[in-house]
């Protein structure tokens, strides 16, 4: 049996101001965006379309604005609206978590679009050039989530090796760790490994070779949608809802658009004509 590690949530401080490893891992997830941004541009059909170091400075900057506020308007209004209208100065703190991936994604598609209007370019290139890019900041914000004891799983099965005692952060401020009945999956660790890091190599793989436009970005929306559903069986829902008897959690629901889409336009994508790699790079300047 184990019991969730329970570190500090704040990793320093600089004087009178906390640093909390939430806010690091978005630092961290930024910083992995640059990273592996250069390495794509360092591929020959990525730099055939003009792509160019700068662009990622700037396209980072329209994304950290897309991330953040969608992502906690998206928390706000998917999961959580009865307790931010209580307390609305409490939707500014987003250093004590609570950010939803799905309207973070929201936010990322109007910033991109702001961004592509702005430089010229065409929006399903920008999407295709950043969806590799995505995964790994989404796995590292998961481990976020875990050192915040966020997301806590449903109950596990006491004879599974790494399941664990989850403490109950509704109670923060008392003298003794309070713990979730029974023992819980680390479902953001599930997160963090499927919906982050298999759909990253799955996606950055793919992404190697020349591909129909959008066709990237479709098969990232696809595999995260379909990798969300998947890891939501083993985390507590926020709510769910009954279809058919069949109960689907809140991420499910937020998810199942994704799917669907993603899957017509990765059909769209390879029945479009295929431009070669110079008409395309014309097709940018």
């Amino acid at each position: 049996m184990l019991t969730h590690p329970m570190p500090d949530p704040v990793a320093f401080s600089l004087g009178p101001v906390d640093i909390h490893w939430y806010g690091l891992m978005y630092v961290i997830a930024f910083a992995l965006f640059l990273l592996m941004g250069r390495l794509r541009l360092r591929l020959p059909h990525v730099a055939a379309q003009g792509w160019k170091f700068e662009d990622l400075d700037d396209m980072l900057f329209y994304g950290v604005l897309g991330v953040i506020i969608g992502g906690r308007l998206g928390e706000v209004l998917f999961y959580r609206p009865d307790y931010f209208f209580a307390n609305p100065l409490h939707i500014f703190k987003v250093w004590e978590g609570g950010m939803s991936y799905h309207g973070g994604f929201i936010g990322v598609l109007v910033a991109m679009a702001l961004w592509a209007r702005k430089r010229k370019r065409n929006l399903l290139d920008v999407l295709d050039f950043i969806a590799p890019l995505v995964p790994l900041g989404y796995a590292v914000g998961r481990i976020g989530n875990f050192i915040n004891a966020e997301l806590p799983g449903r109950v596990a099965d006491a004879s599974l090796p790494w399941a664990m005692r989850w403490p109950d952060i509704s109670y923060p401020l008392h003298p003794v760790p309070v713990f979730l009945e029974g023992l819980r999956h680390p479902s953001p660790l599930y997160q963090a490994l499927v919906d982050g890091v298999i759909v990253f190599v799955i996606v950055w793989l793919y992404a190697r070779k020349a591909r129909p436009r959008l066709a990237v970005g479709a098969l990232y929306m696809t595999l995260y949608g379909c990798a969300r559903f998947f890891t939501e069986y083993f985390r507590t829902p926020d709510w769910q809802v009954s279809v058919a008897g069949v109960p689907v959690t809140s991420g499910q629901m937020l998810s199942l658009p994704m799917i669907v889409l993603g899957i017509a336009l990765l059909v769209w994508a390879y029945r479009q004509p295929k431009p070669g790699l110079l008409e395309r790079s014309r097709m940018h300047r």
